[in-house]
């Protein structure tokens, strides 16, 4: 088949699915009230911009132009803003994007530091932490006054950072440094380090605030941590045997399991999270690298990179619940507010596949439709509010 009648085939495709609305809507989708909002954004690192997509009415509101290569995102949990991480060029600096969520536009831009690779917002929204791949260090961001309030050194080339729930501790993860640093949020010092981790990946707070886990993505094992509470000190509790390049925790809300996202073993390894015990290893799709849990605990999915598919993952029965076909190379996932939509980011085909969760079960009936976005996409967050 050639490139244009590809594309024509491909026109179709977007064209039957999204006259499918008409026929299901009332039965899969919910009614919001006229003063609703909910959008989902996506950063498109190869176009410098972010696609919004409009959740009430299923389409594409708009694309805005932020910094180079915007590489991370988050809502904010108190107001109607988004942010958005620049990670800039290799040698030069980055910054963050402040997008109003009620019109859609970039509100300021906050620079930062070299490379900085990801996001975590404290409960009240108003500190937002950086990680500064480039620079080995943590922005503490003021998002009200849009200024830096410190930056604190931490490991080599960290990339990820995690709040716990209690908002006490800020987890690192620094992945040339093969180590995990612990972050006192009240004296903004670095409270614990732990090495031996080599890879450190995105890690993972148990609900309670008691225990972090972070994946090894350069190994095949997974580091859980003590955090300090009631006069004991942060302590390690164990380094467990899962599968080859572990790149994703998918924690269920009740944290109770935990599921690591096995990348060069196409798999995921159940572990308990109580008592550290990996219970066994099931088999997934093409080169795994992304999961998320239900909110009723129930389902594993899976988007499986060299593929063109996300694998469902039955986590009570322990075994395949079905699989959805998106577009080609599906990395980073979302739900929707109610649910009702499940959105993954499709990094070669640079779009975003909606998939209707109550029909996960019926694999041809999932797909509800997909959605051009800009070049490279790798990050998406959804954010809902009433005006």
């Amino acid at each position: 088949m050639n490139l244009r009648n590809a594309a024509k085939s491909r026109l179709l495709l977007l064209g039957l699915l999204a006259l499918s609305l008409a026929g299901c809507r009332t039965h899969d989708f919910p009614q919001y009230p006229a003063n609703y909002r909910e959008y989902v954004y996506v950063t498109n690192g190869g176009s410098g911009t972010v696609t919004v997509l409009d959740v009430v009415n299923l389409r594409l509101d708009r694309e805005l132009q932020v910094g180079q290569n915007p590489i991370a995102v988050a809502a904010s949990p108190t107001v109607n803003e988004v942010y958005v991480v620049n990670s800039g060029t290799d040698t030069g600096s980055g910054s963050l994007s402040v997008i109003n969520a009620e019109n859609n536009s970039v509100a300021a831009t906050i620079p930062m530091h070299r490379q900085p690779v990801s996001i975590e917002i404290d409960a009240a929204g108003k500190l937002a932490y950086i990680a500064n791949s480039g620079s080995n260090s943590i922005s503490v961001v003021d998002l009200k006054n849009r200024r830096e309030l410190a930056q604190v050194g931490v490991g080599e080339q960290p990339v990820a950072a995690r709040l716990s729930p209690d908002g006490k501790t800020l987890i690192v993860a620094n992945r040339r440094g093969n180590s995990v640093s612990l972050f006192d949020t009240a004296t903004m010092t670095i409270r614990s380090v732990f090495s031996g981790c080599p890879g450190a990946g995105d890690p993972v707070v148990l609900p309670d605030s008691s225990k972090v886990f972070a994946p090894c993505t350069g190994g095949h094992q997974m580091m859980a941590i003590a955090l300090a509470h009631a006069g004991k000190p942060d302590q390690l509790e164990a380094l467990m045997d899962v599968g080859r390049s572990p790149v994703d925790l998918a924690l269920k809300p009740d944290g109770g399991e935990l599921f690591a996202v096995n990348s060069a073993s196409d798999s995921i390894s159940e572990v308990l999270t109580g008592t550290d015990d990996v219970q066994g290893a099931y088999m997934m799709g093409d080169d795994p690298v992304g999961g998320l849990v239900s909110k009723d605990n129930s389902l594993l999915y899976v988007a499986n990179q060299r593929s063109q598919n996300v694998i469902v993952y039955a986590i009570n029965d322990g075994r395949r619940a079905g699989w959805v076909r998106v577009g080609d190379g599906p990395s980073a996932m979302a739900f929707s507010a109610a649910g009702h939509l499940l959105f993954v980011v499709d990094t070669r085909s640079n779009d975003v596949a909606l998939v209707r969760t109550a029909k996960i079960a019926a694999a041809n009936e999932a797909l509800f439709t997909l959605i051009s976005v800009g070049r490279g996409p790798n990050a998406i967050v959804d954010k809902s509010f009433s005006l």
